[in-house]
Protein backbone atom coordinates (compact mmCIF):
# COMPACT_ATOMS: atom_id res chain seq x y z
CA UNK A 1 0.00 0.00 0.00
CA UNK A 2 1.33 3.42 -1.00
CA UNK A 3 2.14 5.64 2.00
CA UNK A 4 3.17 9.26 2.49
CA UNK A 5 6.75 8.10 3.06
CA UNK A 6 6.78 6.63 -0.45
CA UNK A 7 6.06 10.07 -1.90
CA UNK A 8 7.92 12.50 0.35
CA UNK A 9 11.53 13.50 -0.35
CA UNK A 10 14.34 12.15 1.83
CA UNK A 11 17.36 14.38 1.25
CA UNK A 12 19.78 11.73 2.51
CA UNK A 13 18.79 9.56 -0.46
CA UNK A 14 18.89 12.30 -3.08
CA UNK A 15 21.39 13.41 -5.67
CA UNK A 16 21.62 16.39 -8.03
CA UNK A 17 20.19 15.72 -11.49
CA UNK A 18 20.50 19.25 -12.95
CA UNK A 19 22.63 22.11 -11.64
CA UNK A 20 21.32 25.71 -11.75
CA UNK A 21 22.62 27.97 -14.54
CA UNK A 22 24.65 29.93 -11.97
CA UNK A 23 25.50 29.42 -8.30
CA UNK A 24 23.65 32.52 -7.12
CA UNK A 25 20.19 33.51 -5.81
CA UNK A 26 17.47 33.73 -8.47
CA UNK A 27 19.13 31.15 -10.72
CA UNK A 28 17.12 27.96 -10.85
CA UNK A 29 16.92 24.57 -12.49
CA UNK A 30 13.71 22.89 -11.44
CA UNK A 31 9.92 22.60 -11.81
CA UNK A 32 10.34 19.03 -13.14
CA UNK A 33 7.95 16.70 -14.94
CA UNK A 34 9.15 13.20 -15.85
CA UNK A 35 7.85 10.10 -17.63
CA UNK A 36 9.32 6.58 -17.68
CA UNK A 37 8.98 5.03 -21.15
CA UNK A 38 10.84 2.58 -23.39
CA UNK A 39 13.50 1.86 -20.76
CA UNK A 40 14.36 5.56 -20.35
CA UNK A 41 13.28 8.48 -18.22
CA UNK A 42 12.25 11.61 -20.08
CA UNK A 43 12.40 14.83 -18.10
CA UNK A 44 11.11 18.34 -18.78
CA UNK A 45 12.29 21.16 -16.53
CA UNK A 46 12.47 24.95 -16.38
CA UNK A 47 15.55 27.19 -16.29
CA UNK A 48 15.20 30.58 -14.65
CA UNK A 49 17.15 33.77 -14.04
CA UNK A 50 16.26 36.53 -11.55
CA UNK A 51 13.34 38.87 -12.25
CA UNK A 52 14.64 41.57 -14.60
CA UNK A 53 17.21 39.22 -16.13
CA UNK A 54 14.89 36.92 -18.07
CA UNK A 55 12.86 35.03 -15.44
CA UNK A 56 11.83 31.61 -16.81
CA UNK A 57 13.82 31.76 -20.02
CA UNK A 58 13.73 28.14 -21.22
CA UNK A 59 12.22 24.69 -20.82
CA UNK A 60 14.51 21.73 -21.48
CA UNK A 61 13.40 18.25 -22.50
CA UNK A 62 16.02 15.58 -21.76
CA UNK A 63 16.40 11.82 -21.41
CA UNK A 64 18.34 9.46 -19.16
CA UNK A 65 19.16 5.77 -18.87
CA UNK A 66 19.67 5.89 -15.10
CA UNK A 67 17.34 8.73 -14.07
CA UNK A 68 20.24 10.88 -12.84
CA UNK A 69 22.41 11.83 -15.83
CA UNK A 70 20.49 13.57 -18.59
CA UNK A 71 21.08 14.26 -22.27
CA UNK A 72 19.30 17.32 -23.65
CA UNK A 73 16.94 16.61 -26.54
CA UNK A 74 15.42 20.03 -27.16
CA UNK A 75 15.39 23.47 -25.52
CA UNK A 76 12.36 25.72 -25.94
CA UNK A 77 12.86 29.42 -25.20
CA UNK A 78 10.54 32.13 -23.96
CA UNK A 79 10.99 33.96 -27.27
CA UNK A 80 9.78 30.92 -29.23
CA UNK A 81 6.67 30.72 -27.03
CA UNK A 82 6.05 34.50 -27.14
CA UNK A 83 5.97 34.66 -23.36
CA UNK A 84 7.46 36.86 -20.68
CA UNK A 85 8.34 33.77 -18.64
CA UNK A 86 8.07 29.99 -18.72
CA UNK A 87 7.39 28.02 -15.56
CA UNK A 88 6.60 24.39 -14.79
CA UNK A 89 6.11 22.19 -17.87
CA UNK A 90 4.10 18.97 -17.90
CA UNK A 91 5.31 16.05 -20.00
CA UNK A 92 2.75 13.39 -20.96
CA UNK A 93 2.68 10.33 -23.19
CA UNK A 94 -0.77 9.72 -24.65
CA UNK A 95 -2.43 6.27 -24.88
CA UNK A 96 -1.69 6.42 -28.62
CA UNK A 97 2.05 6.74 -27.95
CA UNK A 98 2.42 10.40 -28.90
CA UNK A 99 4.00 12.96 -26.61
CA UNK A 100 2.63 16.22 -25.27
CA UNK A 101 4.40 19.09 -23.54
CA UNK A 102 2.12 21.47 -21.67
CA UNK A 103 3.85 24.83 -21.12
CA UNK A 104 2.95 27.52 -18.59
CA UNK A 105 3.36 30.92 -20.27
CA UNK A 106 3.22 34.43 -18.80
CA UNK A 107 1.34 36.96 -20.91
CA UNK A 108 3.55 39.98 -21.65
CA UNK A 109 3.10 43.00 -19.38
CA UNK A 110 0.50 41.36 -17.11
CA UNK A 111 0.16 38.97 -14.16
CA UNK A 112 -1.81 36.61 -16.41
CA UNK A 113 -0.73 33.02 -17.16
CA UNK A 114 -1.98 30.54 -19.74
CA UNK A 115 -1.11 26.95 -20.67
CA UNK A 116 -0.25 25.90 -24.22
CA UNK A 117 0.51 22.41 -25.55
CA UNK A 118 2.96 21.03 -28.12
CA UNK A 119 2.61 17.53 -29.54
CA UNK A 120 5.14 15.25 -31.27
CA UNK A 121 5.89 11.63 -32.11
CA UNK A 122 9.10 11.84 -30.09
CA UNK A 123 10.18 14.09 -27.18
CA UNK A 124 12.99 15.46 -29.35
CA UNK A 125 10.46 16.67 -31.92
CA UNK A 126 8.55 19.35 -30.00
CA UNK A 127 8.13 22.40 -32.25
CA UNK A 128 7.01 25.64 -30.55
CA UNK A 129 5.82 26.96 -33.92
CA UNK A 130 2.98 24.41 -33.75
CA UNK A 131 1.10 24.88 -30.50
CA UNK A 132 -2.37 25.28 -29.07
CA UNK A 133 -3.77 27.12 -26.05
CA UNK A 134 -5.58 24.61 -23.82
CA UNK A 135 -6.01 26.55 -20.55
CA UNK A 136 -6.45 30.21 -21.46
CA UNK A 137 -7.48 31.51 -18.06
CA UNK A 138 -9.52 34.70 -18.23
CA UNK A 139 -9.21 38.41 -17.38
CA UNK A 140 -9.67 37.62 -13.68
CA UNK A 141 -7.63 34.39 -13.44
CA UNK A 142 -4.16 33.23 -14.40
CA UNK A 143 -3.66 29.47 -14.90
CA UNK A 144 -0.36 27.57 -14.80
CA UNK A 145 1.59 24.56 -13.49
CA UNK A 146 -0.82 21.77 -14.51
CA UNK A 147 -0.52 18.30 -12.99
CA UNK A 148 -2.09 15.66 -15.26
CA UNK A 149 -3.07 12.06 -14.47
CA UNK A 150 -4.94 9.62 -16.75
CA UNK A 151 -7.21 7.15 -14.98
CA UNK A 152 -10.22 5.11 -16.03
CA UNK A 153 -10.30 6.54 -19.53
CA UNK A 154 -10.43 10.11 -18.19
CA UNK A 155 -7.82 12.83 -18.01
CA UNK A 156 -7.56 14.57 -14.61
CA UNK A 157 -5.86 17.95 -14.17
CA UNK A 158 -5.03 20.16 -11.21
CA UNK A 159 -3.74 23.64 -12.02
CA UNK A 160 -2.49 26.58 -9.98
CA UNK A 161 -4.96 29.45 -10.38
CA UNK A 162 -4.18 33.04 -9.41
CA UNK A 163 -6.58 36.00 -8.89
CA UNK A 164 -5.81 38.99 -11.10
CA UNK A 165 -8.30 41.61 -9.91
CA UNK A 166 -5.74 43.11 -7.50
CA UNK A 167 -2.15 42.97 -8.85
CA UNK A 168 -0.78 43.00 -5.28
CA UNK A 169 -2.68 39.78 -4.55
CA UNK A 170 -1.78 37.91 -7.77
CA UNK A 171 0.70 35.66 -5.99
CA UNK A 172 -2.19 34.03 -4.08
CA UNK A 173 -3.00 30.58 -5.48
CA UNK A 174 -5.47 27.74 -5.23
CA UNK A 175 -5.51 24.41 -7.04
CA UNK A 176 -8.51 23.99 -9.33
CA UNK A 177 -9.53 20.62 -10.75
CA UNK A 178 -10.62 19.80 -14.33
CA UNK A 179 -11.39 16.72 -16.40
CA UNK A 180 -11.14 15.87 -20.09
CA UNK A 181 -11.70 12.98 -22.48
CA UNK A 182 -8.75 13.94 -24.70
CA UNK A 183 -6.40 16.17 -22.68
CA UNK A 184 -7.17 19.16 -24.91
CA UNK A 185 -10.69 20.31 -24.06
CA UNK A 186 -11.04 20.67 -20.29
CA UNK A 187 -14.07 21.11 -18.03
CA UNK A 188 -13.44 22.83 -14.69
CA UNK A 189 -14.90 21.07 -11.65
CA UNK A 190 -14.10 23.61 -8.92
CA UNK A 191 -11.34 24.30 -6.39
CA UNK A 192 -9.74 21.13 -5.02
CA UNK A 193 -7.27 22.65 -2.55
CA UNK A 194 -6.80 26.01 -0.84
CA UNK A 195 -4.48 27.37 1.81
CA UNK A 196 -5.59 27.62 5.45
CA UNK A 197 -5.78 31.00 7.22
CA UNK A 198 -3.12 31.36 9.88
CA UNK A 199 -1.23 28.25 8.76
CA UNK A 200 2.07 27.68 6.94
CA UNK A 201 0.12 27.44 3.64
CA UNK A 202 -2.14 30.47 4.22
CA UNK A 203 -1.06 32.38 1.11
CA UNK A 204 -1.75 29.49 -1.26
CA UNK A 205 -1.60 25.81 -2.15
CA UNK A 206 -0.35 24.50 -5.49
CA UNK A 207 -0.70 20.76 -6.16
CA UNK A 208 2.53 19.26 -7.52
CA UNK A 209 1.82 15.50 -7.69
CA UNK A 210 -1.24 13.23 -7.38
CA UNK A 211 -1.70 9.49 -6.92
CA UNK A 212 -4.93 7.49 -6.77
CA UNK A 213 -4.66 4.81 -4.06
CA UNK A 214 -7.76 2.65 -4.17
CA UNK A 215 -10.63 4.98 -3.32
CA UNK A 216 -8.29 7.64 -1.91
CA UNK A 217 -6.49 10.50 -3.58
CA UNK A 218 -3.06 11.48 -2.22
CA UNK A 219 -1.52 14.77 -3.34
CA UNK A 220 1.67 16.65 -2.63
CA UNK A 221 1.43 20.41 -2.79
CA UNK A 222 3.51 23.57 -2.51
CA UNK A 223 2.46 26.07 0.16
CA UNK A 224 3.55 29.42 1.51
CA UNK A 225 2.45 31.54 4.46
CA UNK A 226 2.99 34.97 2.92
CA UNK A 227 3.97 36.81 -0.25
CA UNK A 228 7.51 37.03 1.14
CA UNK A 229 7.80 33.24 0.72
CA UNK A 230 7.00 33.43 -2.99
CA UNK A 231 9.52 31.19 -4.83
CA UNK A 232 10.41 29.39 -1.59
CA UNK A 233 7.38 27.15 -1.13
CA UNK A 234 7.62 24.01 0.97
CA UNK A 235 5.89 20.67 0.44
CA UNK A 236 2.75 19.44 2.18
CA UNK A 237 0.37 16.49 1.86
CA UNK A 238 -3.36 16.56 1.11
CA UNK A 239 -5.80 13.67 0.82
CA UNK A 240 -9.43 12.92 0.08
CA UNK A 241 -11.83 10.53 -1.63
CA UNK A 242 -12.86 13.06 -4.29
CA UNK A 243 -10.19 14.55 -6.62
CA UNK A 244 -12.19 17.78 -6.57
CA UNK A 245 -11.97 18.13 -2.78
CA UNK A 246 -8.70 17.51 -0.95
CA UNK A 247 -7.81 18.28 2.67
CA UNK A 248 -4.34 19.33 3.88
CA UNK A 249 -2.79 17.02 6.47
CA UNK A 250 -0.80 18.13 9.50
CA UNK A 251 0.02 21.55 10.89
CA UNK A 252 3.36 22.10 9.15
CA UNK A 253 5.18 21.32 5.93
CA UNK A 254 6.19 17.70 5.40
CA UNK A 255 9.38 18.44 3.42
CA UNK A 256 11.60 21.51 3.11
CA UNK A 257 15.19 22.61 2.58
CA UNK A 258 17.32 23.31 5.67
CA UNK A 259 18.79 26.36 3.96
CA UNK A 260 17.53 29.96 4.03
CA UNK A 261 14.11 30.20 2.48
CA UNK A 262 13.46 26.50 2.95
CA UNK A 263 12.24 25.93 -0.57
CA UNK A 264 11.50 22.35 -1.58
CA UNK A 265 8.80 22.37 -4.22
CA UNK A 266 7.37 20.95 -7.44
CA UNK A 267 7.78 17.35 -6.28
CA UNK A 268 7.19 14.98 -9.21
CA UNK A 269 6.69 11.22 -8.70
CA UNK A 270 7.55 8.82 -11.55
CA UNK A 271 6.27 5.23 -11.51
CA UNK A 272 8.95 2.85 -12.77
CA UNK A 273 8.39 -0.40 -14.73
CA UNK A 274 9.76 -2.50 -11.85
CA UNK A 275 7.18 -1.11 -9.43
CA UNK A 276 9.53 1.38 -7.82
CA UNK A 277 9.38 5.16 -7.96
CA UNK A 278 11.71 8.02 -8.65
CA UNK A 279 11.19 11.51 -7.23
CA UNK A 280 12.27 14.80 -8.82
CA UNK A 281 11.98 18.18 -7.12
CA UNK A 282 13.34 21.71 -6.95
CA UNK A 283 15.53 22.43 -3.91
CA UNK A 284 16.97 25.63 -2.43
CA UNK A 285 20.72 25.44 -1.85
CA UNK A 286 22.88 27.21 0.72
CA UNK A 287 23.96 29.77 -1.91
CA UNK A 288 20.34 30.67 -2.71
CA UNK A 289 20.28 28.98 -6.12
CA UNK A 290 17.76 26.20 -6.83
CA UNK A 291 18.85 22.82 -8.16
CA UNK A 292 16.89 19.87 -9.48
CA UNK A 293 17.30 16.81 -7.28
CA UNK A 294 16.21 13.18 -7.64
CA UNK A 295 15.97 10.06 -5.49
CA UNK A 296 15.09 6.41 -6.10
CA UNK A 297 12.51 4.59 -3.98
Amino acid sequence: MLTFDDLLPDLARSTVAVEPPRAAPGHWAGAPSAVAADGLIYLAYRLRRPVGEGRGYAVVVARSHDGERFETLVTITQQEMDTESLERPTLVRTPQGRWRLYLSCATHGTKHWRVEVLEADDPAGFDPAVRQVVLPGDPKTGVKDPVIVRRGGLWHLWASCHPLTDPDEADRMVSDYATSVDGIEWTWQGTALSGRPGMWDARGARISAVRFVGERVVALYDGRASALENYEERTGVATGTDPAELTPQGTGPAAFSPHAGGGLRYVNVVDLPDGGRRLYYEYTRADGAHELRTELR
